[in-house]
């Protein structure tokens, strides 16, 4: 017997009858010392005076212990009735020292907000409060005796978890807690429960039940469900990608927040146009980009990912759209009714989940002002509608993606316009070359930096020469597109007065120094790392079939030779442009006719984890593999070497080498001597009859008299006059002067200065470059039709 059940019997005399074990544990005093003895003489203190009680009475009372000290007790007095029904004595309990009395403990268990009830080691019931009762729906006298799996019925709930548990206690004694997320047997509302199952031993160790105690924590977990979905909110919008952000934001909100998601957008988010009007206008044009369902196919949605879709007026998400703010609505409400009915037209065989339909939560996507569409959730039973602390959660969450989605707009839209400005400024369609044949591709990253500021070009320049540029622009988006441009326009203009590729490097990096310079003037200075860059300049000379490059801090080229072995150019490449400090050399060498000439920016061989030495030999190899065209090889080398996704624009061009054979080009010697200039001219028309080109013959013979007359008058030995026939019939005359020639207008009485002029009205172009020697004058004329 426990101490709760100390019981001692005091007869009509005050002698003590009656002695319990629980009174002995309680006192101290065992039997057979305290049985015959007055019950006065176990008081520490004497009682209050007062009549007997004659019915049940409650005391307070110190005992004196057998060990000498005092304990504090509440007694109970019954009165006891003899045969005759005189008084007999009473019948005395006490309650633990210090502790509630036992029915005040038994009434706090019985009335305790706690699912609280105990079974015996068979898991039979034997004993349950009303908060368990009304649980499961039944009375007490239905539970007690009963074994608990058989009075859960066809709940489904966490009926098996919650079994394993309370057999993992009564099996092996040890206590258990676990949280469950299901509905009460006797509801179907889901509800959090934080449930703790313990053994209940004896005083000799032995498990005699299994306690359990189920407290409601559905208030607590939604407000952890809630702070866990904002955390989570935190990956949405990591790509920068529209309609993956919406996929991400419908994604989050199923199954923990819904059972259905949709994600529907303004048309005009999904291009690259400026903002509209706000709020929308009427029936604006939506399309749905991301839904999600907890049960995968169920229901069907009335649209087609991609498709169009316009909510009817009043509906929920229309009004969202309308008056900006999130609408909660659900059966009963007549605009909530209507759109269902609308739903149930058009998908018929979604009726059980259209029945199902707890409540909707409709949130306009509004980001810096401005709606870009909506967002749907509709929670389904048995989970409950959605309440007013829902909403607000819910337009947290719509408005972090919101915010996500306008900036994925903003970069489509950036780098939109810097594609635009790139595609502009690059070459699109290469002009027909005799020197080479060329073709190219340019891949744009798909990165979150944007596009950066990878360029190159293919340069006619005079002689039949071409200039081959591939350069990179430090950085990203609309300010390395804008340099690249500055720079692109930079090379042509030096190009274009013949300077060598060393001397062009040279005059492009003060170009980037003055630049930086002057953005650090003007308070720029985030845009400086914007002005450096790299930069390949190759000039191939068809005639002599020598190519002479240089770089600024540029990859090397790779050489294919027409008998198919590969190897990179050895060359020394300066540093980048804008660096400065040292100076930038040239490598000259003479590749065979068909060779082809690979130039590339690094997002070809560069990448996350990617070593530059293994793809460049990948690059080699690729070029190596027999193609039936150029385009063909452009194409195998980017799918060989370009890793899966690049982290790095990508520029790549190729150009085959061409060679003009002795029978299109004519050298001659020149005398300095001008009497030796007919004897020039001479030898220049007949070679121009054998070329069977008689009607440019006195044209020819005008210019050439101009050119080599200037060369003996103003230049030095040795001159040498060279023909050269390719779509156009070039002239072209050397001396050992470094000093160039300048058109100018003759006065009337002028003897001379007339002769560039000539030349000038006779062709269509002309011009002079520098040479190791000194330099060369050149004119081209147009062939004649045919």
């Amino acid at each position: 017997m426990e101490d709760s059940s100390a019981t001692a019997i005091v007869d009509a005399r005050g002698l003590v009858t009656g002695w319990s074990d629980g009174a002995q544990r309680l006192t101290g005093y065992p039997a057979e010392e305290v049985v015959g003895r007055p019950a006065r003489d176990l008081l520490a203190r004497d009682l209050p005076p007062g009549p007997l009680p004659a019915a049940v009475s409650v005391r307070t009372a110190v005992i004196r212990h057998r060990e000498g000290r005092p304990v504090g007790l509440r007694l109970r007095a019954a009165p006891l009735l003899g045969a005759d029904g005189e008084h007999g004595g009473y019948a005395v309990t006490a309650d633990p020292p210090g502790g509630p009395p036992a029915a005040l403990v038994g009434d706090a268990v019985r009335q305790a907000p706690l699912s609280m009830s105990v079974v015996d080691p068979d898991l039979r019931y034997v004993h349950v409060n009303e908060t368990t009762c009304r649980l499961m729906g039944r009375p007490a006298d239905a539970l007690l005796g009963r074994r608990l799996p058989d009075t859960l019925g066809n709940f489904e709930g966490d009926a098996r978890s919650f079994l394993h548990h309370l057999r993992v206690v009564a099996d092996t004694g040890r206590r258990v807690q676990y949280e469950s997320y299901s509905p009460a047997p006797a509801g179907t509302s889901l509800h959090a429960w934080t449930v703790e199952i313990w053994p209940v031993h004896d005083a000799s160790g032995t498990l005699t039940a299994v306690a359990m105690a189920a407290l409601e924590s559905s208030e607590q977990h939604r407000a952890r469900e809630g702070l866990s979905l904002l955390n989570a909110a935190g990956t949405i919008g990591t790509t920068l990608d529209v309609v993956r952000t919406a996929e991400e934001l419908a994604g989050l909100l199923v199954p923990r927040f819904a059972a259905f998601a949709a994600v529907d957008l303004l048309d005009w988010v999904l291009g690259t146009e400026e903002p509209r009007a706000t709020p929308p206008p009427e029936h604006a044009a939506l399309r749905r980009v991301a839904h999600v369902s907890a049960t995968e196919g169920f229901p069907t949605p009335a649209v087609h990912l991609g498709g169009p879709e316009i909510h009817p007026p009043d509906s929920p998400p229309d009004r969202a759209m309308r008056e900006g703010r999130v609408v909660l609505s659900g059966p009963g409400d007549p605009e909530f009714d209507r759109w269902m009915r609308v739903h149930e037209a058009r998908t018929p065989h979604n009726r059980p989940f259209r029945e199902a339909v707890r409540s909707v939560l409709a949130v306009p996507l509004r980001a810096r002002g401005t709606t870009l569409g909506v967002a749907l959730a509709l929670r389904t039973a048995p989970r409950e509608p959605y309440t007013a602390e829902d909403a607000v959660l819910a337009e947290e969450l719509a408005g972090r993606a919101a915010v996500s989605v306008d900036n994925a707009r903003r970069f489509a839209r950036e780098r939109s316009t810097a594609l635009a400005i790139q595609r502009s400024l690059l070459p699109r369609d290469l002009p027909g070359q005799a020197a080479v044949e060329v073709t190219h591709r340019y891949l744009p990253s798909e990165s979150a930096a944007g596009i950066g500021g990878d360029w190159f070009d293919v340069i006619p320049l005079s002689g039949t020469r071409v200039g081959l540029v591939v350069g990179d622009v430090v950085g990203h988006g609309i300010p390395s597109t804008a340099t690249m441009g500055r720079l692109c326009t930079a090379v042509r203009t030096l190009a274009d007065v013949d300077l060598p590729p060393d001397e062009l490097l040279t005059h492009l990096d003060d170009l980037v120094t003055h630049l930086s310079a002057a953005d650090a003037h003007n308070g720029g200075d985030a845009e400086i790392p914007e002005l450096g860059a790299t930069c390949l300049y190759a000039v191939y000379d068809p005639v002599s079939r020598r190519l002479a490059l240089a770089a600024a801090g540029h990859p090397a080229p790779v050489l294919l030779l027409p008998d198919g072995t590969t190897r990179l150019v050895a060359m020394t490449a300066g540093p980048p442009l804008g660096v400065g400090g040292l100076p930038f050399e040239a490598t000259e060498l003479e590749l065979p006719e068909g060779s082809v000439v690979a130039l590339y920016t690094d997002g070809l061989v560069e990448g996350r984890d990617r070593d530059v030495d293994h793809a460049t030999e990948e690059l080699c190899r690729a070029l190596a593999v027999p193609a039936a065209s150029l385009d063909a090889l452009c194409d195998g080398v980017l799918k060989a070497v370009l890793p899966e996704e690049p982290g790095d624009d990508v520029a790549l061009l190729l150009a085959r080498t061409r060679a003009l054979g002795e029978d299109r080009v004519r050298t001659w010697d020149v005398p300095p001597d001008p009497a030796g200039v007919a004897a020039t001219r001479r030898s220049v028309v007949g070679h121009m009859t054998a070329w069977g080109l008689e009607e440019t013959a006195f044209v020819t013979e005008l210019v050439v008299s101009e050119l080599v007359t200037n060369a003996i008058r103003y230049g030095e030995p040795p001159i040498q006059l060279r023909l050269i026939r390719d779509t156009v019939l070039i002239c072209e005359v050397s001396d050992a002067s470094s000093t160039s020639p300048h058109l100018r207008r003759a006065h009337a009485y002028d003897e001379g200065g007339r002769g560039l002029l000539l030349v000038a009205q006779l062709t269509q172009r002309w011009g002079s470059r520098q040479t190791d020697t000194g330099k060369t004058i050149w004119a081209e004329q147009p062939l004649p039709a045919g």
